[in-house]
């Protein structure tokens, strides 16, 4: 009788961390959180004093009150600041990932997809062009072997 061993579990956690997709994931991760100091930095550093130039330079404290009385933390308030803040710095990491990301590599996939029906059509034009010689080769004996049985 054979018996199947079973992986224990340190040997399935080794395997499922080892797996590329999971490796790129963690990496995909780690640059994410490192790419969203630097948006906010621009978005605190340049966009919000940008913006605020009509006002205060911190747009968390834009804000409307909804009930008769706001003062401190008193009355219902809409920080509509906070959300026009991470509203920007999403647009601004779209962006980003878009026109850095995004772009160069699809322009990258569909040279490489050219070049690659390039190469496919040259290959289909060669065996065209050989399978032409070819027909002529088969009609050049075919004539020499007819007009050699038309002699007496």
């Amino acid at each position: 009788m054979s018996e199947k061993k079973e992986p224990n579990i340190l040997q399935g956690f080794k395997a499922f961390l080892m797996r590329g997709n999971v490796v790129d994931l963690a990496v995909a991760v780690v640059i994410g959180a490192a790419f969203t100091n630097i948006v906010n930095a621009v978005v605190k550093g340049i966009i919000n004093p940008v913006v605020g130039a009509i006002g205060t330079k911190n747009l968390d404290h834009y804000s409307s009150c909804l009930s008769s009385t706001c003062k401190g933390d008193k009355g219902i308030q809409i920080l509509w600041g906070s959300v026009l803040g991470a509203t920007l710095s999403f647009v601004i990491t779209a962006a980003v990932v878009y026109f850095l990301m995004v772009l160069p590599m699809a322009k990258y996939l569909a040279r490489q997809e050219s070049r690659r029906k390039a190469k496919e059509g040259t290959q289909e034009i060669i065996e065209v062009t050989e399978l032409e010689v070819l027909k002529e080769i088969r009609d050049a004996l075919v004539a020499q072997r007819g007009s050699g049985h038309d002699r007496p």
